[in-house]
């Protein structure tokens, strides 16, 4: 098993936003919170909790509001890693996400790379959240091949 620790930084807003509300049903509100929002993502994994700690991945994958009162979005997410020994490898999880729970568990659904046919669990808390920017704190525990 590993297990990686690591920081999940999201700017939400700005020209440079890195989370995007990219599509709502028709006559709805562009917001994260309406049932069927579509939500795309592209974020920074980091080493630290600082802006300026070492890029060593990205986020990259999409939500979907998936309930009538706004609280819960299925995750599909891929961890890309772009440093270090697994560069090049990737995890992707899969899961409900409460968008008011401050500790969240996801599925490790799969994998390339080191982490083909990776198994396991997340468990992300959120940091931080304002001023247009997301901060979540991330360990994955993986079983792989």
């Amino acid at each position: 098993m590993t297990h990686l620790h690591f920081y999940f930084h999201e700017m939400y807003s700005g020209p440079n936003a890195t989370g995007l509300v990219v599509a709502v049903p028709p006559g709805k509100n562009s917001s994260i919170d309406t049932f069927g929002a579509l939500i795309v993502i592209d974020d920074m994994l980091r080493e630290g909790p600082e802006r300026s700690s070492k890029l060593i991945g990205r986020a990259q994958g999409l939500s979907a509001q998936a309930s009538l009162d706004g609280t819960a979005l299925l995750t599909a997410i891929n961890f890309v890693f772009t440093e270090g020994e697994y560069n090049g490898s990737t995890v992707v999880i899969l899961g409900k996400t409460v968008s008011s729970a401050l500790t969240i568990e996801h599925t490790i659904v799969g994998g390339s790379g080191r982490f083909r046919m990776a198994r396991g669990y997340t468990v992300s808390k959120v940091i931080s959240w304002g001023g247009g920017c997301f901060l979540m704190e991330f360990d994955a525990y993986i079983i792989h091949h």
